[in-house]
This record gives C-alpha cells, structure tokens and sequence, in this order.
C-alpha cells in the first residue's frame, strides 16, 4: 500500500504543477511556437504548440484524477522528450534549464512504467474486470467438473 502512496503523492505532484504551463502555452500560443518550436523546425508550428499545450493539460488531468494514467504519462513523456531536446540543442547542456524538464520527465516515465497505484480510478476499473472476467471462468469450470 505505500507503494501506492507514493504513486499517489507522484501523479499529483506531476500533475498540478504541470498543469499550468499548458496554460500558459494556450494563453499565447504564437510565442511559444515562435520560441520554442520554430527554431527546432518542425513542421507546423503552432499545430504542434497546440499539441504540447493539450498533452500538458490533459496528461495532467490524466495524472489527478488517476483515469488514464498511463496515457496521460505518455503524453507528458512525450512534450517532455522534446522540451529536453529543444534545451539541450539551443541552450547546451544547461543543468538549471533541464532539472524541472528531468523531473517531469522522470515522474512521467515512471507512471507510464507502473501505472498510478491502487489508489487510482485506473486500479479499481482494472479490478471490476478482473473480477467479472474470473466470475466468468470459475462458473465455467464449475459446469466442466
């Protein structure tokens, strides 16, 4: 259970304190595609910026509510792999611009890897199925006996 603890402190640490940056993309989406994507040259720009900004928020709801954990980890991951990217490749390796990119991305690796614990709403759909699909087999051994 105290590993469940911890994936709980985790998914609401990651989550809302990342929430907010996706916001703040969505407050002024062309200067961050101008600031930030841009000079990586991706294409579409600000269809990209949109993409960061909805992955940070609906990863991040993902993340506290505990529904879809493992995917809204996934997303975060993934904006997360290339804000580090764009960090090292404009700025070099710069240990105060990559420690909170590193801390998302580690808290997001790690609840992609492990799922949100058992005290996620994940955990107790998870746990309806099983027991539902176990029914369904001890019933059908029992007929077989």
């Amino acid at each position: 259970m105290i590993t469940s603890v911890g994936l709980l402190a985790l998914r609401l640490c990651v989550g809302v304190l990342l929430i907010h940056h996706g916001f703040e993309k969505l407050a002024d989406i062309d200067n961050f595609a101008d600031a930030f994507v841009r000079p990586l040259h991706l294409p579409f720009p600000v269809t990209l910026s949109y993409t960061a900004a909805f992955s940070e928020i609906l990863g991040s709801w993902c993340l506290i509510t505990g529904v879809g954990v493992r995917s809204g980890a996934l997303a975060i991951l993934g904006t997360m792999t290339v804000a580090i990217y764009h960090a090292i490749s404009i700025n070099g390796f710069n240990i105060y611009l990559l420690e909170l990119l590193g801390l998302y991305w580690g808290g997001a690796f790690c609840l992609l890897t492990n799922g949100g614990g058992k005290l996620s709403i994940d955990y107790l759909i998870a746990s309806k199925y099983d027991y539902v699909f176990n029914q369904g087999r001890t019933q059908l051994s029992d007929q077989n006996t």
